[in-house]
């Protein structure tokens, strides 16, 4: 009787293993799908994982989760900034680049907050307006961001060079999330009613 259910508790553990690395299959196929039409693939795959079965393949739930990790990594390095900032860290020139690209970082996280909320509530009615209005704020963002960069000298100093590298893969990660809302408008008004 010891021996059934020892091999019964085998049979189960083995097919829950099987099942579980079939799922993770899938969720490693709807993120690779969904970061396939982006620039930064990796960057795309890694931030994006752990929307897979909640995103599927709709292109809006891969939309909207793009936008809102999009709006979490703008915060950090927004936040980032504002402490170097206050720490007096930077000098000169390069101070007055950071306040602008403060000011950059808040106009970004705006126009963000606006995308997401459009992506909560796309309808059939104003589709392609939605789209328009979607495809102009990201990019606007993504411009903030890239302005950031402007106006910082000595970029050999470690300081401006991590501040380089934060606000780099914000605008990565918001690239990924144009391309994404791209191919939400190219799905069209089909995928509004897809899995």
């Amino acid at each position: 009787m010891r021996t059934i259910s020892i091999l019964i508790t085998f049979l189960f553990l083995s097919w829950l293993t099987c099942a579980t690395s079939r799922g993770s299959d899938n969720g490693d196929t709807y993120v690779r799908e969904a970061c396939s039409v982006t620039r930064y693939h990796d960057l795309c795959m890694h931030s994006l994982a752990s929307f897979s079965h909640t995103a599927g393949r709709s292109p809006s739930k891969w939309a909207r989760a793009g936008v809102s990790v999009t709006i979490g990594e703008a915060k950090n390095a927004s936040q980032y900034l504002n402490k170097l900032k206050k720490d007096r860290i930077m000098r000169g020139r390069n101070r007055i680049a950071l306040s602008d690209c403060i000011e950059c970082f808040q106009d970004a996280i705006d126009n963000l907050h606006k995308s997401l909320g459009i992506l909560r509530k796309l309808d059939a009615t104003n589709f392609d307006t939605q789209m328009g209005d979607l495809t102009t704020w990201l990019s606007a963002a993504l411009t903030d961001e890239d302005t950031c960069l402007d106006g910082f000298e000595d970029r050999s100093s470690k300081q401006v060079k991590m501040l380089l590298n934060q606000v780099s893969r914000v605008t990565y990660i918001t690239s990924n999330a144009l391309a994404l809302v791209n191919k939400l408008a190219a799905a069209g008004l089909g995928s509004l009613n897809g899995p």
